[in-house]
């Protein structure tokens, strides 16, 4: 599953947004029907993952963690349980919970951007800065694109 693409949308006054069709056709051609929407680790944006994505990392970082040290089922829970299960209604639309939208400095515009097996729903405005300068990104992906890959992730 790839998700492509920076689709802007409106929200109503609810927080209901319609997921972009290109999103929506990509879930159904793999059967997906539940999502799961968390706030991102690193920036000022949501995430929305496909269920089975969710559960795949999930069981990634419980693998690497040890349920009987203190501090790693602390990482554990607080990563686990600020999420929100997320369902389409029967036009393509979800909520996006005030304390989210609060969370991502998301008013009324919203930006999707598909990131690989996720989504990004990010504040429009934030969203069109550029996320790295140009030359930082250009020299990173050189460095990164030119060393030998051992990652299996």
């Amino acid at each position: 599953m790839r998700f492509l693409g920076n689709i802007e949308a409106k929200a109503d006054a609810k927080g209901r947004v319609f997921l972009p069709a290109v999103f929506r056709k990509e879930l159904q051609a793999f059967c997906e029907e539940r999502l799961v929407l968390r706030k991102d680790i690193f920036q000022p944006c949501l995430v929305l993952y496909p269920e089975s994505v969710w559960n795949e990392q999930i069981d990634i970082l419980r693998q690497r963690l040890n349920r009987w040290n203190k501090d790693e089922w602390q990482l554990f829970r607080q990563f686990v349980s600020d999420v929100e299960p997320v369902a389409l209604d029967g036009n393509g639309r979800f909520l996006i919970p005030k304390r989210y939208m609060k969370l991502a400095n998301i008013e009324q515009t919203v930006k999707f951007i598909g990131i690989d097996d996720t989504i990004e729903i990010w504040n429009a405005e934030t969203a069109n800065e550029p996320f790295m300068e140009p030359n930082a990104f250009g020299e990173e992906l050189q460095q990164i694109m030119s060393r030998e890959n051992n990652y299996d992730e």
